[in-house]
């Protein structure tokens, strides 16, 4: 009897089948092994962070390294895990309170991770700003993401104060919400007025002539250089002392 040899597009089919089956089972093998390993009380950290290195890493195995204790104390593979896109939010949340304080910061500042990641990161830098040292205080007032610099404006030390009024990520609407809080400073209200970049910011000058720690000749200078009548409307609701207010008010009569 003369074998018949299968038609081209079926033998593509079964050949396309059978790559398919050998690759599907590859992956639950890779799966099941990465299993394994994440849960393996004798994983060393650099294993752990060649896992985590790979994106297609399984939700599976990185529930299993956030529970194995022989990791608890691996900041990288914290990090490494809070950082991961399939890591679980909820896990996230709770590694984020475990990471040191530049940790949290460089979390706060990655472009790929979530909005509501980075502000939970953001308000724990914050909510740590009372237990860090000067020198921690002063760098993240640099460089951290502008929630926290303009927390930091409030700081009682002057050189933090101007370390954030540096920071490129803080912007005019953040400060002129700083100055109207009750906890402005003399030394910042005196820094805001010094400063090149922010003092000749129109939204900036009003909060500084509302402010009652602005110093007299500035606050005299900034009503020169404002229309009369815009200086009296800032002056009525003003929280400048009546002091302050009369020698203002005679000012601009002079100007009238």
């Amino acid at each position: 009897m003369k074998n018949t040899a299968p038609e081209p597009e079926m033998q593509l089919s079964v050949d396309s089948s059978r790559r398919e089956d050998k690759t599907q089972g590859l992956i639950a093998k890779d799966k099941e092994s990465d299993l394994e390993r994440a849960a393996d009380p004798t994983l060393t950290e650099d294993l752990a962070l060649a896992l985590l290195a790979r994106n297609t890493l399984s939700v599976e195995a990185i529930e299993e390294l956030s529970k194995n204790r022989s990791l608890s104390s691996a900041r990288k593979v914290r990090v490494g895990m809070v950082v991961h896109p399939r890591t679980p939010r909820r896990i996230s949340l709770k590694l984020l309170r475990q990471l040191h304080t530049f940790d949290l910061m460089r979390v706060a500042l990655l472009p790929v991770m979530s909005g509501d990641l980075k502000r939970a990161a953001a308000e724990l830098l914050v909510s740590r700003l009372g237990s860090i040292t000067l020198g921690e205080r002063i760098s993240l007032a640099r460089r951290a993401p502008e929630i926290v610099a303009a927390a930091l404006l409030l700081d009682k030390e002057p050189r933090v104060v101007q370390a954030a009024l540096e920071n490129p990520r803080l912007s005019e609407g953040a400060i002129v919400k700083v100055l109207a809080r009750p906890g402005a400073t003399t030394a910042l209200v005196q820094a805001v007025c010094r400063h090149g970049k922010w003092s000749p910011r129109h939204e900036i000058r009003l909060a500084l002539l509302r402010h009652p720690k602005t110093p007299l000749d500035h606050a005299l200078r900034l009503a020169h250089s404002m229309p009369s009548a815009l200086v009296r409307d800032i002056l009525h609701g003003s929280q400048l002392s009546e002091k302050l207010k009369s020698c203002l008010r005679k000012e601009l009569d002079l100007k009238v």
